[in-house]
């Protein structure tokens, strides 16, 4: 199934460009099956997360792969707003994906929201936290609810060559929010979907019953 095209909202020139690292390389071995391509909302997960980034205006989307990336790369939606990377080094962690994909960031854009495909989020919840980082730049912005820290952080430009550094054995991108955690603007929501984080075949049914639409299903069938 295709995504059919979508129109973002393009940020004003006096607006921050903020772009977006969707990560979409790992091998879901919790989930028995490609998270990515798990039914969501009458689409896929991957399809629906680049649909809703771009209905919140980012200003671009840079899809990294990995696992499967054969099979993943025609369910991406084609588009100048579209980059796809793939990470040949995708097993040995996230942060080689992060860094795959910030190889490939405009240097135009003032920040950078980093999501990962088993983390779906509504247009109007990134739309949100972009407008927040634009109209109030801090060095990194995040959602949270009732006090809790959710997902996709945006992190500034100024933190590009940490983000370029972060590793494995010291948590990837959790070691540059503890960094600069006086920095760290938190922006609260009313919704327990900024939370959301899809690992297991459980979590993703619970997930369905309470977000993703009528067409529910264990992740092994077809």
């Amino acid at each position: 199934m295709r995504a059919r095209k979508s129109h973002p909202q393009r940020p004003s020139p006096h607006m921050a460009a903020v772009a977006a690292l969707l990560l979409a390389a790992g091998e879901s071995r919790r989930m028995g099956a490609a998270k990515a391509l798990l039914r969501w909302k009458g689409t896929f997960l991957l399809q629906y997360q680049i649909r809703q980034l771009l209905q919140a205006g980012v200003s671009e989307i840079i899809v990294v792969l990995g696992h499967d990336a054969d099979r993943l790369l025609p369910e991406v939606q084609n588009g100048p707003e579209v980059t796809v990377v793939v990470n040949p080094d995708y097993r040995q962690g996230r942060t080689t994906s992060i860094k795959a994909g910030l190889r490939r960031l405009s240097p135009a854009c003032a920040g950078i929201m980093v999501l990962a495909v088993d983390q779906p989020r509504r247009a109007d919840i990134l739309r949100r936290l972009v407008e927040e980082f634009e109209q109030r730049p801090s060095a990194i912005v995040a959602p949270e609810y009732q006090g809790r820290g959710g997902h996709p952080a945006i992190f500034a430009r100024s933190l590009l060559d940490e983000m370029r550094a972060i590793t494995e054995a010291k948590q990837g991108l959790r070691e540059v929010t503890q960094r600069h955690r006086a920095e760290l603007r938190l922006v609260p929501f009313e919704t327990p979907e900024v939370l959301l984080d899809i690992n297991t075949p459980q979590e993703y049914q619970d997930a369905m019953e309470q977000y993703g639409g009528p067409e529910a299903r264990p992740p092994n069938q077809p």
